[in-house]
């Protein structure tokens, strides 16, 4: 009885008729994708929420500040995020291909981030100043090298359990239902300033955190995943050339991974927006909750759009995002500009969702197209391969976005919106999938 109320449910979400589609998973999958399905969504509604609580964008800097901690340690956040979930994914597509079912190689980096953030939370309510930051660090780090191994399991399961045309709806309702969390968190994270802040709060904080990443962990291991092909196993190192190969004979991949290196000047201009807003508008930009309710507003309203909008051309969706971002830079460059009236939080706040809205579609947009472009004998490898060049980018990046103290904020988001430029024109070129 409830297996056929799923599968009514999974019908009217995807518009799906009596023939379902199963497009591009193996045939004994297609009757568990409904219950699959609802899994994900729910597994990632956790995720995003407990990603929310302690990103190293938002609250992470915010705990830094509250603790003592040297903002030269807080600047180094994002980029050991980043390095270390995207750098070290070629080293471990090797060995996942050996495994006929890939699930775990999700579920156990889960409990590595759950048992780190409890971690981190005794790290919070009991040190301070440079060796909270250092013990922050190392374990931002330690969980980003789990959440790589993750992001490699989670797109080779999905493209095993979810048909093609239906995974860009599955992966806007988790955003979707993980942004509703989240405009809950950013009221609370609201009241949790206001009333004072201390480490015990956010000792709190980040053990919810990890309990969420333990119920999505107990969530994807219930993922009914049919066994997939072991053959062409290989060393890291045979890897690590085969992914050259790949690189150099796959002009298709080249631009993907270019576009994508590209978009990530969408989230690169964020900071130089809250930077340009508090010179207009004072302090109150720089409330913690201002972020993350808009973070939880714009996933909620745009995701269900882009969702379906990737599962008819994400190609042409990385092109439209790109576009939006360039227009939300102009419109932020004008932002002085404003009338008195409109210049204010609430105009600069709608900036803001714009931005999100525009980094939600970006991420989207890409996992899908690779999702759906990837061979599937060589999902892995195209999936490190291309998470291991945005690794190198965002150390470019980061270098990038440093010379900001010599140009204006100004100039900086021109040249952002240059490189969007350069996304769109190489987006146009990349092959329907």
């Amino acid at each position: 009885m409830a297996e056929k109320a799923i599968d009514r449910v999974y019908d009217l979400i995807t518009s799906e008729g009596e023939e379902r589609s199963c497009e591009a998973i193996p045939e004994e999958a297609c009757a568990t994708v409904p219950g699959n399905f609802f899994r994900n969504v729910a597994n990632g509604a956790c995720t995003k929420l407990a990603e929310q609580l302690v990103s190293p964008g938002t609250t992470l800097p915010w705990i830094f500040t509250t603790l003592g901690v040297p903002s030269a340690l807080a600047g180094a956040l994002v980029p050991i995020k980043d390095a270390g979930s995207l750098l070290p994914q070629l080293l471990v597509s090797a060995r996942i291909r050996a495994y006929p079912v890939r699930k775990w190689f999700w579920v156990v980096p889960a409990l590595v981030q759950a048992a780190t953030l409890v971690a981190m939370a005794f790290v919070v309510l009991s040190l301070s100043g440079l060796a909270a930051g250092f013990g922050v660090l190392a374990l931002v780090a330690l969980f980003n090298v789990a959440s790589g191994v993750a992001s490699l399991a989670f797109k080779d399961v999905v493209a095993k359990t979810i048909p093609k045309g239906r995974r860009g709806q599955m992966l806007a309702l988790r955003s979707s239902l993980g942004g509703v969390l989240t405009l809950g968190a950013g009221v609370w994270l609201f009241a949790l300033v206001r009333s004072g802040e201390s480490a015990s709060s956010y000792f709190w904080l980040i053990i919810v955190a990890a309990t969420l990443w333990l119920i999505a962990a107990a969530l994807f291991a219930r993922i009914r995943e049919a066994d997939g092909a072991t053959e062409g196993g290989r060393t890291p190192l045979s890897e690590i050339k085969q992914a050259w190969t790949c690189f150099r004979s796959d002009a298709n991949l080249r631009r993907f991974i270019f576009t994508r290196g590209l978009l990530m000047a969408i989230p690169l201009a964020q900071p130089f927006f809250i930077v340009l807003g508090r010179t207009e508008i004072g302090d109150q930009v720089a409330s913690l909750g201002v972020v993350v309710v808009a973070a939880g507003i714009a996933n909620v309203v745009s995701s269900p759009f882009w969702g379906r909008f990737s599962d008819r051309s994400s190609r042409l969706m990385m092109v439209a995002v790109a576009l939006l971002g360039i227009a939300n830079i102009a419109l932020m460059l004008s932002f002085p500009f404003w009338p008195e009236a409109i210049r204010n939080v609430f105009g600069f706040s709608v900036l803001l969702m714009i931005q999100v809205v525009a980094h939600a579609g970006a991420r989207l947009s890409r996992k899908t197209y690779l999702l759906d472009f990837a061979p599937s004998s060589e999902r892995p490898l195209y999936v490190s391969l291309s998470n291991t060049m945005i690794g190198i980018f965002t150390l470019v990046a980061a270098g990038l976005t440093a010379i900001a103290s010599i140009w204006s904020v100004e100039a900086m988001l021109l040249v952002l919106a240059t490189l969007l430029a350069g996304a769109a024109l190489l987006g146009l070129r990349l092959q329907e999938t």
